[in-house]
């Protein structure tokens, strides 16, 4: 095990975000493939249950509902299993639902293998990000919690673009051949999973204390010790962080009626919101009948369709790498608040063009060309906004102690978001027609309040600062309050950090920290203090 133990610093942050990376990957591929597989004529003949509406609505939207159960399976056990093991058997389901449907000859052993698959789905997107954030520095943070989810946007271009470049194959190759394609992915979670270790973070929520101490180690860089001022710092304040939520644990009654201390249903709360705002934006309407909806909407032919919807994935992918060097630099407010105004816009427009369409002598084949620009621009906007914000913000919302059910309560949030809107948006489509998209821009249009009053800023701030915004102020809007709407991370957060590992210095810690290691973290705050007074 000592080869496996060898990665350190920023070789094994590296690896780390392979296997959050990659896992979040398959999640995407996962969204995308579908919407070629259902319009395959050589699917349809297999499946002709399928061109119905609601039929082909549950065979979509199943791998959702599958997915949601994963995130409560996770909600419920994944602290007691630890982020690694949550990972490797969700990796295990999505094999076997994968397996399934490369092989499927019937639709309920297609259903069967989409509700596995999601299944392990939700166990993953609801672990990777924590994982991710868990152990990340707070500088880099929100930027390794995007590159998953970017990884996720290139896995779904390249289903698209798969998708386009079957059209022209036939036969079972056009949709079994990128179902297979899948099962890549595990192949490289597996190996990485090998290198990496839990997060400290669960090792201390564990009263593993050695152990995390020495990952802290590993995680700071090659020729970090445990007694480095640094890994004492960070292992103290979490560990004093730990200590203080326990300490103020309030029971279940008292967290259902917002009078814990640390405010975790508040938290947990504004955590679902993100994902209720990203599924509720439309995306997975687009996402699994983009094709479908350029045929019937728009009016094009099958082959134009599947080209448009690659072409889109390539553009949703570019917004995904803008994202990674935004997300850290505006933080997350503006980008939720910027996300709500320019995709309900993409929607109005949309909607008004398709409406146009409708009207005797107009110019049909140019409504239908704005109309296709406007879904590519709602894809910009939401790839810089809602496609990512939700990851980071879920994945650093929430008290350490809950962190694990925040996240997967979120995830069962979007997931059975997903199921919703998939579900029914080809029946909206069929009934509404220009008005199923104007229900949409509504719903982006609301989001702009919600995040204006209520959600604070998480960027720039450590995992243990959240407790600290909510315990200091338990009131439910923030828009007011400079230290919770600024990007810059505030002083009062960073004295609090001084206090508590002040506090970790001066307990009795046993066997985990030498006197050497307590010495120097003294010695550092010595210095600062002493560099403040001068």
């Amino acid at each position: 095990m000592g080869f496996f133990n060898s990665l350190s610093g920023n070789w094994l942050l590296a690896c780390i975000t392979v296997v959050n990376a990659v896992s979040m990957s398959w999640f995407g591929y996962d969204q995308g493939v579908f919407s070629g597989v259902l319009i395959s004529a050589d699917f349809k003949h297999y499946f002709p249950e399928t061109k119905q509406a609601n039929i082909s609505g549950i065979t979509s939207s199943c791998f959702s509902l599958g997915a949601f159960c994963g995130a409560i399976f996770a909600f419920t056990l994944g602290d007691k299993l630890g982020r690694k093991k949550t990972i490797a058997l969700g990796l295990i389901c999505n094999v076997v639902g994968a397996v399934l449907q490369i092989v499927s000859w019937h639709l309920p052993q297609m259903i069967i293998g989409r509700v596995i698959n999601g299944f392990g789905m939700g166990l993953t997107s609801s672990t990777c990000p924590v994982y991710q954030a868990e152990c990340s520095p707070p500088r880099v943070r929100g930027k390794l919690v995007v590159v998953q989810s970017v990884c996720n946007t290139a896995a779904f271009c390249l289903s698209n673009w798969m998708n386009y470049g079957l059209f022209f194959s036939g036969g079972a190759l056009q949709w079994r051949f990128p179902l297979g394609f899948q099962l890549i992915f595990p192949v490289v979670v597996t190996t990485a999973l090998l290198f990496v270790p839990e997060s400290p973070r669960w090792l201390l929520l564990q009263d593993r204390h050695e152990e995390a101490l020495t990952i802290l180690a590993r995680l700071e860089g090659k020729h970090a010790t445990i007694h480095d001022e640094a890994v004492t710092s960070e292992f103290l304040s979490i560990r004093t962080a730990i200590a203080h939520e326990r300490k103020d644990r309030a029971p279940f009654s008292d967290v259902i009626a917002f009078k814990d201390k640390q405010q975790n249903l508040r938290r947990l709360l504004l955590s679902c919101g993100t994902q209720f705002m990203q599924q509720f934006s439309g995306v997975n309407a687009l996402g699994y009948y983009l094709p479908t909806l350029l045929q019937q909407s728009v009016g094009f032919d099958e082959q134009k369709s599947r080209l448009m919807t690659g072409v889109n994935g390539t553009i949703y992918l570019g917004a995904a790498l803008c994202c990674i060097l935004i997300i850290d630099r505006f933080g997350r407010r503006k980008m939720m608040l910027y996300g709500s105004l320019t995709m309900g816009s993409c929607y109005l427009v949309a909607s008004m063009c398709l409406r146009a369409m409708q009207v005797q002598g107009a110019d049909k084949k140019e409504m239908g060309n704005v109309t296709t620009a406007m879904f590519f621009l709602y894809y910009w906007f939401y790839g810089t906004s809602f496609a990512k914000v939700p990851w980071v913000y879920n994945s650093e919302v929430n008290s350490l102690g809950w962190r694990t059910r925040g996240a997967a309560a979120a995830t069962a949030t979007n997931w059975m978001g997903g199921f919703i809107v998939t579900q029914f948006t080809k029946v909206g489509v069929d009934n509404l027609k220009w008005g199923f998209y104007l229900i949409f821009a509504v719903i982006c249009w609301a989001y702009f309040p919600v995040v204006f009053f209520l959600y604070p800023e998480t960027s720039r701030r450590t995992l243990e600062d959240m407790d600290e915004i909510f315990m200091s102020h338990p009131g439910a809007f923030v828009f007011n309050k400079p230290e919770l709407t600024q990007r810059r991370r505030p002083q009062v957060f960073i004295d609090a950090e001084a206090r508590r590992i002040g506090e970790g210095a001066a307990t009795e810690v046993g066997d985990v920290l030498d006197k050497k290691g307590l010495e120097n973290v003294k010695a550092a705050q010595i210095e600062r203090a002493s560099s403040t007074e001068v």
